[in-house]
């Protein structure tokens, strides 16, 4: 299903289209087992690895992934739920560099992100086709809950392909 521009700020087109009109909770288990499959190739020395100086760790990837999961499903609770205030954007840099991701084990980071996984497809399976349709403000911009799935699902990818293509070849040719 393609999801209309109206649905979402202008910056999230690249993640969307990444989603290649998967249904949603398809896509989100498919991602799920895409990540297991890159993290069993890592141990959590490799998993400290940087494909350039000022570049995030895969753990730090890892743990960018799972808290933008986090945001964007609070986001859509919030909106499926009515809620009519704005909601903030966030500051994705300062909460990679606040997370201390690098000392966590990466077993730890993995089960936080299939806790969160979860959370998320339970919560995108028990919303109505109305709730997917309701909009809100995030961060300036109009969004529904559909549409933040989606986010979710396509932000995973960009960085997943980016963990393939920069971060693997590297680690795994030892």
């Amino acid at each position: 299903m393609m999801i209309p521009k109206d649905e979402y700020g202008d910056y999230y087109s690249g993640y969307i289209a990444l989603c290649n009109n998967i249904p949603l909770v398809e896509l989100l288990t498919v991602n799920a087992i895409t990540m297991d499959e890159i993290c069993t190739k890592l141990n959590d020395k490799d998993s400290l690895y940087r494909y350039n100086e000022g570049k995030w760790s895969v753990k730090e990837v890892i743990g960018h992934i799972t808290d933008t999961e986090r945001i964007f499903g609070y986001r859509a609770l919030s909106i499926a739920r009515g809620e009519a205030q704005p909601l903030p954007g966030y500051d994705h840099n300062s909460y990679v560099r606040t997370a201390r991701f690098n000392i966590q084990p990466l077993r730890q980071l993995v089960e936080q992100y299939h806790a969160v996984r979860q959370s998320t497809i339970v919560l995108f399976s028990s919303f109505t086709e109305g709730d997917l349709m309701k909009k809100g403000e995030i961060n300036s911009h109009l969004f529904s809950v559909r549409a933040m799935g989606y986010v979710i699902a396509g932000h995973e990818l960009h960085h997943t392909n980016i963990l393939r293509d920069k971060y693997l070849p590297s680690v795994t040719k030892k």
